[in-house]
C-alpha cells in the first residue's frame, strides 16, 4: 500500500486489506486508511468479506454473487 501511495493515485484498490490480522492491527490499518484517504483525497475500491470493514470505510457498497450485482447501496 505504501508503494502505491507514493504515486499519489486518485484511485487505490485494496483487496482484503485487513484479512489475517488480529483485531487491534485491523483497527490500526482502518484508521490509517481513513486518515490517508482524508489527507490525500483518493477514492478507495475495496474488496472484503468483513461487513464491519466495509461499513467503516465505504460510502457505497455493492454486493456480488456469481459475478452479478445483487445489491447496490449508497
Amino acid at each position: 500500500m505504501a508503494r502505491a501511495l507514493l504515486l499519489r493515485p486518485r484511485l487505490l484498490l485494496l483487496d482484503e486489506p485487513t484479512s489475517a490480522l488480529d483485531v487491534t492491527v485491523q483497527a490500526d490499518i482502518l484508521t490509517l486508511i481513513e486518515n490517508l484517504q482524508r489527507d490525500l483525497g483518493f477514492t478507495c475500491l475495496l474488496t472484503s468479506h468483513n461487513p464491519a470493514v466495509v461499513a467503516r470505510l465505504c460510502a457505497r457498497i455493492q454486493t456480488y454473487e456469481n459475478g452479478r450485482i445483487i445489491d447496490d447501496e449508497a
